[in-house]
């Protein structure tokens, strides 16, 4: 059967009409007549090998099934499956009941407006859903989606045309001295550990509780990340405090995970007891993750270069390491003190030639500060 066209609005479009099962079927494509025709030999190629699939009949599923079926095929390979396993479960309450098909894009406006006026659990004051967390939500639902179509379940993606918000990714909290010391004084046992690690490295959360003891080089006072966010080995050095931390945690016989339960697993997450130490310090606004601002603003406070800083912090580029710069506000004033110090030890330099010159051939000449101060004399 041939490809056919029609002229719309927005210009000629194609489709396909083939027949399956006895029944006519029409396809629409798009602009590109090659892909129609592509198109229209694959359908015709798939019904006479038996692996036809009938869209329509594929669109018979609900959201909560494909979701589910996302995760296990797509997701689980991912370093973030246990975030996204937290975000299909939300978005199975509000999309779970329809089926993929029946979900428009005015649906994803509504849970992207929902969603951002819900307000965060155990907050101590008012606080609603940050448009960064909304955005997470919006891109899994996104790439489930696009798996959906990518699995020939349907056609379109109802996220198309639906805006992120804008986010503020210029927050940056840290702790002052004070209130470290409160935070680690209400930290838990297996926690206390970790936190010092953390203050005192500026590794990420997962990192950390990835550790295994191959990893730690005692000797030349390293730690070897294999796994990290953006892929590469990184080396961290260990301060004494650090190592002494590290070396003092109850080794379990049949784990190589330093931060493991009683069992030797690795601890699935943290968030519970840190929580905990946070509200019994009075700690407001602060999630584990600003304990890397933490170590990062506390370098630089010291007066440690921003190079430096970024290649602890394992960023690819200055770019991200930026953000700490206000927190160095000596840094412009050192560098023209320098400048100035440069430019007077030079400046002393060429007065004490000129007045070596002018002082030759038995004072024929006057000196450097008398020919400056007499008017009279003229060179």
């Amino acid at each position: 059967m041939p490809v056919y066209e029609y002229k719309g609005k927005k210009g000629i479009i194609y489709y396909i009409v083939y027949s399956y099962n006895g029944r006519r079927k029409t396809e629409h494509v798009g602009k590109d007549k090659k892909l129609a025709e592509a198109v229209l030999h694959k359908r015709l190629t798939e019904i006479a090998e038996n692996r036809f699939l009938d869209i329509r009949k594929e669109r018979k599923i609900k959201f909560e099934d494909f979701a589910d079926e996302y995760l296990q095929l797509h997701s689980e390979l991912k370093r973030s499956y246990n975030t996204d396993k937290k975000i299909v479960s939300l978005l199975k309450n509000f999309f779970g009941g329809k089926y993929l098909y029946e979900i428009t894009s005015l649906d994803v406006e509504r849970f992207k407006s929902v969603r951002a006026r819900q307000a965060v659990k155990r907050a101590k004051a008012k606080k609603t859903i940050s448009p960064a967390t909304v955005n997470r939500a919006l891109a899994v639902l996104k790439s489930i989606f696009n798996k959906a179509i990518l699995w020939d379940k349907i056609e379109r993606n109802p996220c198309k045309g639906v805006e992120m918000f804008k986010e503020n990714n210029q927050r940056l909290r840290f702790l002052e001295k004070e209130e470290i010391d409160k935070l680690l004084s209400n930290c838990c046992e297996h926690l206390r550990p970790i936190v010092i690690v953390a203050l005192h490295s500026g590794m990420r959360k997962g990192e950390i509780l990835k550790l295994k003891w191959p990893d730690i080089d005692i000797k030349r006072n390293i730690i070897h990340l294999l796994d990290t966010k953006n892929g590469e080995k990184r080396e961290v050095p260990m301060n004494r405090l650090v190592q002494k931390t590290i070396i003092g945690v109850l080794k379990h016989p049949d784990s190589q995970y330093i931060f493991c339960d009683k069992d030797g697993k690795p601890y699935g997450d943290i968030k519970k007891s840190f929580f905990t130490a946070i509200n019994n310090s009075d700690i407001v606004n602060f999630h584990f993750h600003d304990l890397r601002h933490t170590f990062a603003s506390q370098l630089v406070m010291s007066g440690i270069d921003l190079n430096t800083v970024r290649e602890l912090l394992g960023h690819k580029s200055l770019e991200m390491t930026l953000r700490y710069s206000h927190l160095s506000p000596d840094h412009k004033k050192r560098a023209v003190d320098v400048l100035e110090q440069n430019l007077h030890k030079l400046g002393s330099q060429t007065a004490g030639n000129l007045q070596e010159i002018v002082s030759l051939e038995n004072n024929r000449f006057f000196t450097l500060s008398e020919l400056i101060d007499n008017k009279e004399v003229g060179i």
